[in-house]
């Protein structure tokens, strides 16, 4: 089938539906992204897809605002309302995450006051296990001495 008949098929589909109904169900991983992004960038489909998933699912929307909340937490640096937001998340669908965070609320609470992070030692960390990972096993410490020199 060519490109206009997808076209037509897809726009007698769509005619056919009833009024406020979604079209072709999106997968986790595509409504996973669309509920924990900002919404300015959405499609106008995207923007129906969240209201319908809002409206039918008022948990999932009181974890997507909790996500928010935590995110702006992260940027903003506010080490004060982590106790708070712990306390409110374990009530809800997030309480894995908050029960995960609690058993590390100390170190959780640095990184949100602290300046220091260890983010270049990650990334060097990843890109020395990469470089090995390419090698299949033939990583002496000459030779991946060599190849992370040259690489960097």
């Amino acid at each position: 089938m060519g490109v206009v008949g997808e076209w037509s098929t897809r726009r007698r589909r769509h005619e056919q539906a009833p009024e406020g109904a979604l079209g072709k169900v999106p997968s986790a991983r595509l409504l996973a992204r669309m509920m924990t992004s900002g919404r300015d960038g959405w499609s106008k489909a995207e923007a129906v897809t969240v209201a319908t998933i809002e409206a039918a699912a008022p948990a999932l929307d009181e974890a997507r605002s909790l996500l928010s909340g935590f995110q702006t937490m992260v940027r903003e640096r506010r080490p004060p309302d982590l106790d708070r937001w712990i306390d409110t998340a374990a009530r809800g669908l997030l309480a894995f995450f908050a029960k995960g965070l609690s058993r590390d609320r100390a170190a959780v609470a640095a990184a949100l006051s602290k300046p220091w992070s260890n983010g270049q030692t990650e990334g060097q960390i990843t890109r020395l296990k990469l470089v090995k990972r390419q090698m299949n096993g033939g990583a002496k410490l000459d030779l991946l001495e060599a190849r992370l020199i040259g690489a960097g």
